[in-house]
Formats: structure tokens, sequence, C-alpha cells
């Protein structure tokens, strides 16, 4: 087992599926982590009716969460930022899942306001086009919420967050089992129109003449799906995917987890993802090249240039911008492996 030795930046992203450690050293990237480790979750069969989460989703957090801190402390890695994504922050029950985790694992999971998220995604695209590739738009469907972010520079200039996330717009939408209805689909993208519109402002016109990137497992899925191939330049078209939106309508959960880049556990979320997508699409130009780094990988980048800039300083602090209301009150231990 090779020990890591010195600072390092390490991240355990917790989601809905997994909770997945990624550390990487200085002068890393995250296409080549000296650590990564995953724990499979599957927190959407852990909602009930009031979007609580289970106390077996509870303990299945806690599990995750300790096994993460047990593998970066068997790599020598001491230090990790524990960030819990939607799929637990928006949750009815947030706080008493922080709470419990923290009871049994000594972690405090650590959230991230939407904009923050924005920002850190459009870091992760930048650092993979580079400079060269002028001002981005960058385009973020997850789970509970769909990030927009923009700018010239290293740094995001715009940064937005709505909650039209592709399980999201699912639960609220969308029957339990298909067929969806047309008329579902055309309330749902009126819906994303007229919120990603009314986002953006004034800041359209601004932004026409912006590379568009997509930054998600979602967009990736569905490039993959309406004819991008792996190993080959990935971009995902506006035509292309309204072909498959009434196709995905007519399909049961089980049908969509057999085509090409629909994902068993994303596979329910599929057509609420696309809808999302098609009016990003339709608003931004009908074409966007999609990017494989994200928020996380802009987490990680972000803590690299601390460590960096201040090996022997504390590379945590003032990344977290929002706890669950009745968790903020409480908290006060420093996130730490």
């Amino acid at each position: 087992m090779r020990e890591i030795a010195g600072p390092a930046a390490g991240v355990l992203d917790v989601g809905s599926f997994s909770a997945h450690l990624v550390v990487l050293e200085p002068g890393g990237t995250p296409l080549e982590p000296a650590l990564s480790h995953q724990t499979r979750l599957r927190l959407d069969r852990e909602l009930d009716d009031e979007c609580r989460l289970s106390e077996r989703g509870v303990a299945a957090i806690s599990a995750a969460v300790a096994e993460g801190v047990a593998v970066a402390k068997q790599h020598g890695v001491r230090d990790v930022f524990p960030l819990a994504t939607s799929s637990i922050r928006d949750a009815a029950n947030a706080a008493e899942v922080v709470r419990q985790v923290r009871r049994d694992t000594g972690v405090e999971l650590q959230f991230l306001s939407g904009r923050r998220e924005a920002e850190l995604t459009y870091v992760g695209a930048r650092r993979w086009y580079g400079a060269s590739a002028g001002p981005l738009l960058v385009l973020d469907i997850g789970g509970g919420t769909v990030e927009l972010s923009a700018g010239r520079g290293s740094q995001a200039e715009f940064a937005r967050s709505l909650p039209l996330g592709a399980r999201s717009v699912t639960r609220d939408w969308f029957p339990a089992d298909p067929p969806v209805r047309s008329k579902k689909i055309r309330a749902l993208r009126d819906h994303v129109l007229e919120e990603v519109s009314g986002a953006l402002g004034d800041a359209t016109e601004h932004l026409a003449g912006h590379s568009v990137i997509g930054c998600s497992k979602v967009l990736r899925q569905l490039a993959r799906l309406a004819g991008a191939r792996p190993g080959k330049t990935r971009e995902l078209h506006l035509d292309d995917l309204r072909v498959w939106i009434p196709r995905l309508a007519a399909m049961p959960s089980a049908k969509r987890a057999e085509l090409p880049g629909i994902s068993r556990q994303r596979a329910q979320q599929a057509l609420g993802g696309a809808v999302v997508a098609e009016a990003l699409l339709t608003i931004t130009g009908g074409r966007m090249a999609i990017c494989p780094w994200s928020t996380r990988d802009g987490l990680l980048l972000t803590l690299l240039d601390s460590l960096a800039a201040a090996p022997d300083a504390a590379t945590l602090e003032g990344l977290t911008d929002t706890l669950p209301p009745d968790a903020a009150a409480e908290a006060g231990s420093r996130p730490a492996a």
C-alpha cells in the first residue's frame, strides 16, 4: 500500500449513488489521482414520500463515510473535505443526518451553496480546456440543482443555481410509471425555459459568444445516448436530444437502462434530465461540448491551489457556505479525516 507523504488535497464526495474519495498530491491532476476509492450507495431508494432519508439510508452514509476516512488514513492522508451533495442537503431531515453521521464517525459533513458549486464547476471546466478556449458558459445538471456559470479567466464572473436537477424534476413533474404524457413534458420544458431565462437575465446577450460546456454525469450519459462515442470528442446537440425525449417518455426505467450510456441507477431520472438539457440547449445555442470534470474536480484543484500557496495552513477552511438549519447551530468541528 503506497503511503502519501506530505500534504495532499482530498475530497470525500458523498452523493446519491456513491461516496467517492479522491486525493491529489501537489502537482497532481484529477486525471491521475494519488488515491481513488468508491463505496456504493443507493440513497434514491431511501427517501420516503416526505423526502426524509430512512434510518437504513443514514446508516449507509455513516458506513460509507467511515470507510472513506479509514482508506484515507491507511494511505497517510490526514484531512479530507467531506462533501455532502444535494441528495443529502435536500432531504427533509438533513440536519438529523449530519448529527447522526457526526456521532457515528466523528466527521462533520459539509455543504456548498449552489452558487459555490457553480463557481467550482467553472474552475473544473476552465482547467480542462485552458485559457486558450476563450470565454466559457458552463452548465451542470445535477440530481437536485442546475448550475450555470460563466467567465473569461480562471474564476467565474457569473454563477447561478436553480432547483431543476434531474432527480428533483422527475419527482415533482412526472408520474412514477411511464408513459409520460407530452403535455407534462411541455409543461416542464416551459418551466425550465422560464427559470433559466430569468436567471440569466440581462447576461444572456453578453454570453452569446461563450463556448457552451456541459459538466455532469447526466449530460455525459445523454451525449452518449444521443450519438457521442467513448474516446471521441463528446458533444450534445439539440436536434439529436429531441429525437430521444419521446422515446424515453414511453419507456419504463428497466428499458431505459438498456440504452447506450444510461446507467441503471440514473435510468428513472433520464427523461427529466433530458428535458432540462433540451431547454438549456434551446437557450444557449443548440450545442455543448461535454467536459469530464465538474464540481468535485474544481474543489480538488482549489484545495490543491491552497496547498501550493500555504503548505502549512489549513486548506479546508472558508470553502463551506451552507449547512442545514439545525446542523449549522451545532457545527464547530473542523472537517477532518
